[in-house]
């Protein structure tokens, strides 16, 4: 028995690593699942100081479905079914017919490559059904995608998680009533089983969910325990599924997950926010925890035949399964292929494989080394690779023109408006309400979100989005967004309206220089000022220059009444920043902001830096 002390000392080590190495991924800008292996590995086998089994014992089981089960609900709550509007064929084929091939192919190359029992080879193809949603989310982030293949990614990851374990437990159970000679049709087993957990898992989500929104659209629970109470009914609704039929908690989640996400009864954005801290810690523990239940030895027993297996896997199995659930659907080539080129394995298949590898015992001690292995290499490959396809195959664009801006307000939905009607790319967040149904009544694309929640990188489409631009009242809102989206654009490609000179004392002995964005258009158009300026009467307005009509005649046309915003020249825009004075040459257009000319004479003239 583990003294106290030691104990705590485990526990807080695991807790310390599994954070500490998300964020050192972060800082050095590698998929964390990498260095969480590797730090679970040392801490396990090699080092001896992490012994899952023996510090959980029997709760290392439940522990682990537990936390897969509040991952997939947070996962759910990403996913709204009008982005399916255009792509729901491919998605289901991706989930009927390129699971039943990947789930075959990986079992016919487990047999012969690895050497694999019939029985234990359908396992382990069962469990590489399911890809990796922790992983594939930060992967469309960074690549940015056109077009239905980052949503199609996005679903197939989530939703695959509960069917592949539900179809791992089910094959598993249908290899063990074959032993004992009990059942003479697997398949019988595997439709039944899958009929019951699909019914359950709707059913109990589904009350789940309703019960929960309830309750809050009645105000029969307080703002403070919104989050508790969420996540008593998630842990509820997983227990009472699970209960009934093993794995059902799952899917009872996921739904619960999805149902809530696509409600318009209550707001979910505090409940997001929540789960998405949670769900950090609970990868960063249990990818700790499971790899360094898997002894070195085990891996290196594979020999060469585990990569093969692997690279398998990752050129055959995928593309195949992802061709042929995708015939007659409306994809492009370019998006088949790519989607054929993704398909990295993560927390769940490393979960489900421990924990059906200790059920079967010595029969089934290849199947968590093969697991690891292949999500290893599959995070590996595909992390290094996936962008570099994505421009290939012109689905991903490393010059995106398009512009996320923070704050729906009179000046960005006038510039979104023009720019949206030159064929540009533009997205809105904001917390007003107000102003989100502005937005939309032009029919622009809007979001009401905080711009520093999870849930932007999560529900907003990337794809075409190049530049971000900070402007909305609050000026520590606009550093820390900028600080936030410039790993995500690229310093040179965020921007900040200048701040107030009422604050920027404040603001320089708050935040470092290396936070702030560039500055946007003009330091005395603040945000007060630009307010102040479209209750006088101030438009955006675009014109055109040409040879008879210059920028020098632009200029003495408006006599000092139009401030240059951004610059178009055809398919390709200029942001104007004080660090970069507009010099629109014919044949281009200035958008810009016309002031009423009694407030041209108010503005002080822009003090020299010099």
């Amino acid at each position: 028995m583990e003294s106290s002390e030691k104990l705590i000392a485990i526990l807080a080590g695991i807790l310390v690593l599994g954070v500490g190495t998300q964020w050192l991924a972060w800082r050095i800008r590698i998929p964390a699942i990498l260095l969480l292996l590797a730090v679970g590995c040392t801490a396990g086998s090699l080092t001896g100081f992490l012994q899952p089994d023996v510090i959980f014992g029997d709760l290392l089981t439940p522990m682990v479905s537990l936390s897969v089960g509040l991952i997939l609900f947070e996962g759910g709550l990403n996913l709204k079914f009008s982005e399916l509007r255009d792509c729901w064929r491919s998605l289901l084929g991706l989930l009927t017919i390129g699971v039943v091939i990947t789930w075959f192919a990986a079992a016919s190359f487990g047999y012969l490559l690895l050497g694999l029992s019939p029985g234990v080879a359908l396992v382990l193809g069962a469990v590489l059904t399911v890809t990796g949603p922790t992983v594939i989310g930060p992967l469309l982030r960074d690549i940015r995608p056109t077009g239905r293949v980052g949503v199609i990614a996005k679903w197939e990851g989530i939703v695959i998680d509960p069917i592949g374990a539900t179809l791992t437990l089910l094959v598993f159970e249908a290899v063990q009533l074959q032993h004992q000679a009990e059942l003479g049709s697997a398949t019988i087993t595997i439709l039944i089983g899958l009929t019951k957990v699909s019914v359950i898992g709707v059913v109990v989500g589904g009350i789940a969910a309703a019960l929960l929104v309830l309750m809050i659209k009645l105000f029969w629970i307080p703002d403070y325990l919104q989050n508790a109470m969420t996540l008593m009914f998630v842990v509820g609704a997983f227990a009472c599924a699970d209960a009934w039929h093993s794995e059902a908690g799952l899917l009872a989640v996921t739904v619960m997950g999805v149902i809530l996400a696509n409600q318009s009864f209550i707001d979910i954005h505090r409940m997001l926010e929540f789960k998405e801290s949670l769900t950090v810690l609970l990868i960063s523990v249990l990818f700790i925890v499971l790899s360094a239940r898997v002894p070195l030895s085990s891996l290196a027993s594979l020999t060469w035949r585990g990569p093969a297996f692997a690279m398998v896997m990752i050129t055959v199995v995928r593309p195949i399964s992802v061709w042929f659930a995708t015939l007659g659907s409306k994809l492009k080539t370019a998006e088949r292929l790519f989607l054929a080129w993704l398909a990295p394995r993560g927390i769940v298949a490393a979960a489900v494989s421990s924990v059906f590898a200790w059920r079967m015992g010595e029969e089934g001690a290849a199947i968590a080394p093969a697991t690891f292995l292949v999500i290893f290499m599959t995070v590996t490959i595909y992390g290094l690779t996936a962008s570099w396809v994505a421009r290939r195959l012109g689905l991903s664009n490393p010059n995106a023109q398009g512009l996320l801006i923070a704050g729906a307000t009179r000046l960005t939905r006038g510039i979104a408006a023009e720019l949206k009607k030159a064929g540009f790319t533009v997205v809105l967040v904001d917390t007003q309400y107000h102003h989100i149904r502005k937005s939309r009544d032009l029919g622009l694309p809007a979001h009401f979100a905080n711009i520093l929640s999870e849930l932007v990188t999560t529900e907003i489409d990337f794809g075409g989005l190049g530049r971000f631009l900070a402007a909305t009242s609050n000026d520590e809102i606009n550093t820390l967004a900028v600080a936030r989206f410039r790993e995500v654009f690229g310093r040179d490609k965020v921007y900040q309206l200048p701040k107030d000179h009422e604050v920027s004392d404040r603001f320089a002995a708050t935040w470092e220089h290396r936070l702030i964005g560039r500055t946007l258009f003009d330091k005395r158009l603040t945000y007060d000022v630009i307010r102040l300026a479209f209750d006088r009467g101030a438009m955006i307005k675009v014109t055109p220059l040409s040879d008879t009509f210059d920028y020098a005649a632009y200029q003495a046309h408006y006599s000092g009444r139009a401030f240059p915003l951004i610059i178009l020249d055809g398919k390709k825009l200029s942001i104007v920043t004080t660090d970069n004075a507009p010099t629109p040459k014919s044949g281009q257009q200035v958008l810009s902001l016309l002031l009423p000319e009694e407030m041209v004479q108010e503005l002080h003239p822009v003090e020299s830096d010099e």
